[in-house]
């Protein structure tokens, strides 16, 4: 794995940089809030944090400017159905604090904003990144946050988790008919946060 990249900015283009390391240009696709970081600097001295991308057609190499927006991506890229593409896009319009507070918020309307992500994936963001988000980024004021933005008039007492598991599987763009035949067949008696993936792998 590759930590970061030290070395002499050589080369800079919105979406991609180029870092010299002793001779050895390394090619890094970064978001629109590194590039603009780092653009100005070309002939200086940059240190970068990466991600290394192994498929079998290529590898691709991300920067970043500060850890923290590497812990972003690596975080929205285990959201169902985000990959590195989506989650740059992501990252080119929010900082990563600002992404968490989006998050924190459930702006789903926000977050698909980005380029080439719809709603249904940020609304996916959304659902499967709050609690984590809240819990490591903001602690138990985070949590409230979260909970009492999810809050609805009726007590939790009195829903079914399959019936919670429905209405955020509508809120993810699925109709009321898609959502209720995914959920046939799984326990009730499940946690929500584990019946909508569940629900979601038949889906996709």
């Amino acid at each position: 794995m590759i930590y970061h990249v030290d070395g002499t900015l050589d080369y800079c283009e919105s979406g991609a940089c180029i870092i010299d390391c002793c001779g050895v240009g390394y090619k890094l696709t970064v978001s629109d809030n590194t590039y603009a970081d780092v653009c100005a600097h070309v002939g200086e001295r940059m240190k970068l944090f990466t991600y290394l991308q192994v498929r079998e057609d290529g590898v691709e190499l991300f920067g970043f400017k500060t850890s923290e927006e590497l812990g972003a991506f690596k975080l929205l890229i285990t959201v169902s159905g985000v990959g590195p593409k989506a989650a740059m896009a992501i990252l080119s319009l929010f900082s990563a604090s600002k992404l968490y507070e989006a998050i924190c918020a459930e702006d789903v309307k926000a977050i698909s904003r980005a380029s080439g992500v719809g709603a249904k994936t940020a609304a996916r963001v959304v659902l499967e990144l709050r609690d984590k988000v809240a819990k490591q980024y903001y602690g138990a004021s985070g949590i409230a946050m979260a909970s009492a933005s999810s809050s609805t008039s009726s007590p939790k007492s009195a829903r079914s988790n399959l019936s919670e598991a429905l209405d955020a599987l509508v809120v993810l763009g699925y109709s009321r008919a898609e959502a209720q035949k995914a959920l046939t067949g799984i326990d009730p008696a499940l946690d929500v946060e584990k019946i909508i993936p569940l629900a979601l792998a038949k889906l996709m």
